[in-house]
């Protein structure tokens, strides 16, 4: 017979701004029944969930989303006797109503989620990419900061039940032009969206908005490009692999050859082997 996994659990919290995420597994763990001062948004991984919110009993079960609102009780265990495993994002109400302003052009307000349970494979996906951003110490804060405007623009046009409205993303072409000049110019730098929006004279959010739209991907995909480039450049010009990463911005030789691979369809050493016979 197979042993039930044990409770464990992983935490990380930005040391600038109300932003904090678990990672947990619980067997035999029983919340009491608490509130966050926070908006808190939870994907459950394995298992299922149950807790009981706004007067009801509401299941979390795998992929579907929990969301909870400031101050808003609930307490939470183990639906069976196998556990449930799950991520949560915590996100204070002054972070979402600086973001949502930003993309809504404007003062946006906060939005309000009726529903404690979401199933909605889309915002699933979107907690998840954030989460495991906010946990891998590999990712870049640029990285972060799009991935938290990305979610919660989806968490508001999907779940929320009063919401600001949202204009639609329109290409500022001087935003997004001084961003990828600055990019260009200090694609090893670890950028932040504070440098870009800096650099811009917008904010964060406004940065992210206007790039996209005109080079239809964000900051960080793009200065992930540039750092390819210019391994491609230092490998064709004889630099051993693991040289060529670390020159180019990438942790490691691994790290480099995972999105080498991603991009252009071959490994950094194949692609030496090319240039070699070439």
């Amino acid at each position: 017979m197979k042993a039930r996994a044990q409770d464990w659990s992983s935490y990380w919290r930005a040391p600038d701004r109300p932003l904090e995420a678990m990672h947990a597994h619980f067997v035999e763990h029983v919340y009491h029944r608490h509130s966050h001062d926070s908006y808190s948004f939870g994907v459950t991984e394995d298992g299922a969930q149950s807790f009981s919110c706004r007067g009801a009993a509401h299941t979390s079960a795998a992929g579907m989303i929990m969301a909870f609102n400031p101050d808003e009780p609930h307490d939470g265990h183990s639906t069976t006797d196998l556990g449930f495993t799950y991520r949560m994002v915590h996100i204070g109400p002054s972070l979402v109503e600086g973001a949502l302003a930003d993309l809504a052009g404007g003062r946006a307000g906060l939005p309000l989620f009726a529903a404690p349970v979401v199933a909605d494979p889309v915002l699933a996906g979107a907690l998840r990419r954030l989460h495991t951003a906010l946990l891998d110490d590999r990712a870049s804060a640029l990285r972060r900061d799009e991935l938290l405007a990305d979610t919660l623009a989806a968490l508001v046009r999907r779940a929320a039940t009063t919401a600001p409205r949202l204009i639609a993303a329109g290409a500022d072409d001087q935003v997004a032009t001084l961003v990828r000049d600055r990019l260009h110019a200090a694609f090893l730098d670890d950028v932040t969206a504070d440098d870009l929006a800096e650099a811009a004279g917008r904010s964060r959010f406004a940065v992210y908005r206007a790039f996209h739209a005109k080079y239809g991907m964000a900051p960080s995909d793009y200065q992930r490009q540039l750092r390819l480039r210019e391994a491609r450049r230092l490998i064709a010009g004889g630099l051993p692999i693991s040289h060529a990463a670390i020159a180019a911005g990438f942790s490691d030789q691994s790290h480099l050859t995972r999105w080498f691979t991603r991009v252009y369809g071959l490994t950094p050493g194949a692609y030496q082997l090319s240039s070699t016979l070439a």
